[in-house]
């Protein structure tokens, strides 16, 4: 068995918590690092991405990776590009702020995939409408998510916190601390109340979606969802910042 963990590099504790996942499955586990310019709607985002190769290498290691991989564009894409379709929940929430994103996503999941041939592949569940995008389309590889790992203050762990200041990451930690204070709400129109309301307390918070969906199709969740989840997404200081977490909001016993 191999087990591939796609990544885009600037790893962290949370990669290594995926590289720690996936050696509980196999001794064989491949991470690829590849900064793939096809999910980004920005060039400018593309040129900022943080990367740190020498240290990825020193950290997947440390986590039990056996091999850590940097493939070039020319190996994901050496001739005129395919690119798959995530269909209508890849347009909505975070595809709706940042159009063909998942196509791009899934477009370089499947040519790893393609290149791998894992039996299993190891993603997070920060990002959690790309997780449920690759289960979809995933039909020979297993797919194990892990939760998302977070700091002492709450906040997700992302390559993207290394362009805030210290400042500013303080401030980023009302997206957790919403998200928490909204799954101990009794109902999903409270839950809502308190996501929006505590978000709206931070100045250096700017919203982009706040929502409460069910797990089962990304529609909004209602009292007879089984599974319900809490996204989150917007900025600081231009820099983007997702997370979720499952809420029990009308929890049906």
């Amino acid at each position: 068995m191999t087990v591939l963990v796609p990544t885009m590099g600037s790893l962290h504790r949370g990669h290594q918590a995926l590289i720690k996942r996936a050696r509980t499955v196999s001794k064989e586990v491949i991470v690829s690092i590849f900064v793939n310019p096809l999910q980004f709607e920005n060039k400018e985002d593309l040129e900022k991405y943080p990367r740190s190769p020498q240290l990825d290498i020193e950290l997947a290691t440390l986590a039990g990776a056996t091999e850590v991989w940097f493939p070039e564009y020319e190996d994901i894409y050496p001739g005129e590009i395919t690119t798959l379709s995530a269909g209508p929940i890849g347009s909505i929430l975070e595809g709706k702020s940042r159009p063909a994103h998942f196509d791009g996503v899934l477009t370089v999941v499947n040519r790893l995939f393609e290149m791998v041939k894992p039996t299993h592949a190891v993603f997070g569940e920060k990002d959690f409408q790309q997780l449920f995008l690759i289960k979809n389309i995933s039909k020979k590889v297993e797919i194990i998510s892990v939760p998302t790992v977070r700091g002492g203050s709450g906040l997700a762990l992302s390559s993207r916190n290394a362009r805030l200041s210290e400042i500013e990451q303080e401030s980023a930690t009302i997206i957790s601390k919403a998200l928490t204070a909204a799954a101990l709400e009794k109902s999903i129109e409270s839950a809502q109340r308190t996501l929006d309301d505590l978000l709206g307390q931070e100045k250096a918070f700017t919203k982009d979606y706040a929502v409460i969906i069910d797990e089962k199709d990304f529609s909004i969740a209602n009292q007879m969802s089984q599974k319900k989840r809490g996204l989150v997404a917007g900025w600081i200081n231009g820099i983007r910042l997702i997370d979720n977490m499952p809420m029990n909001a009308g929890h049906q016993s």
